[in-house]
């Protein structure tokens, strides 16, 4: 892989073109993505590890791992992450999802600006990619959010006018401590729900993914746009946490899982194990 990115990087496009491709939905209505698309924002630390993700062989092992497994539909990454996986084949009939927004640095002053450093609408396309995905956070005292909000509805509005799912991940955040958190109440959830929710110039191609908080029911009755569930950081017993999702799944709109690190770096480190058993919930 490092000999094509020196010697043939044509050969990255010619991958893409060749990728084998599967409809976005079939069968159960139901998605199960691997997430990795934090290494871009500078978001590397797994369970109190700051460096858990910075070693690309071992994150691309981790993730080849999981993608091999029956029941894993696809992946989320940057444009790195999803060019490593289209060269090494991992990719083959899987949804691809572009990450485009990482500019909102962790533990930056402008963190809250978090700019399309990523992929954009046009290239997702060109690269026969099958979903875009954007980070949204809203935090009403820093005027950073101004500019993110605009620039996300423009990237609505262009996958609409393209047809192209996207995925808007909204949260209404704080700085606290000089550092930025997202408010993980119902009530903060469902308002991060509205303001996404009405992006762009049209909803059509909008999906919403979601954090599983307290009252969830409440949560999910607050939208009519298809649902996805994300992860978020490894804490708690997994069994509690697997409940939840459970629970979570079982309501209307809810299409299914996007988990990145609670997976690929399990206390036990068995990959595939873990992946197995968050599959199940997400296609019985």
């Amino acid at each position: 892989m490092r000999r094509v990115r020196v010697e043939r990087p044509e050969e990255i496009a010619a991958a893409f073109a060749a990728r084998l491709r599967r409809p976005l939905i079939r069968g159960d209505r139901r998605l199960f993505i691997i997430a990795a698309d934090h290494p871009g924002r500078g978001a590397l630390e797994v369970g109190g590890n700051a460096m858990a993700m910075a070693d690309r062989h071992d994150l691309l092992q981790r993730l080849a791992t999981a993608l091999d497994r029956p029941g894993v539909d696809g992946v989320l990454g940057t444009p790195d992450i999803i060019e490593d996986l289209t060269l090494l084949g991992a990719l083959e009939g899987k949804i691809a999802v572009g990450s485009m927004n990482r500019g909102g640095l962790r533990g930056a002053s402008f963190e809250m600006d978090d700019r399309y450093t990523g992929y954009d609408v046009e290239t997702i396309q060109r690269s026969g990619l099958d979903f875009a995905k954007l980070l949204l956070r809203i935090n009403l005292a820093d005027p950073g959010t101004a500019s993110t909000l605009e620039q996300s509805a423009r990237a609505v509005s262009a996958a609409a006018r393209a047809g192209l799912p996207i995925m808007i991940e909204p949260f209404i955040s704080e700085w606290i401590d000089g550092r930025v958190r997202n408010v993980l109440t119902p009530d903060a959830v469902i308002t991060s729900i509205a303001i996404a929710s009405a992006l762009g110039s049209s909803s059509a191609y909008t999906w919403l993914k979601l954090p599983v908080v307290d009252d969830m029911e409440r949560v999910v009755a607050a939208t009519t746009l298809p649902t996805l569930l994300l992860g978020g950081d490894p804490e708690g017993k997994p069994e509690e946490t697997y409940a939840s999702w459970e629970k979570a799944l079982g309501l209307p709109g809810v299409h299914g899982l996007v988990v990145g690190r609670t997976l690929l770096y399990p206390a036990d480190d068995d990959v595939a194990s873990v992946v197995d058993a968050a599959a199940r919930l997400v296609h019985p």
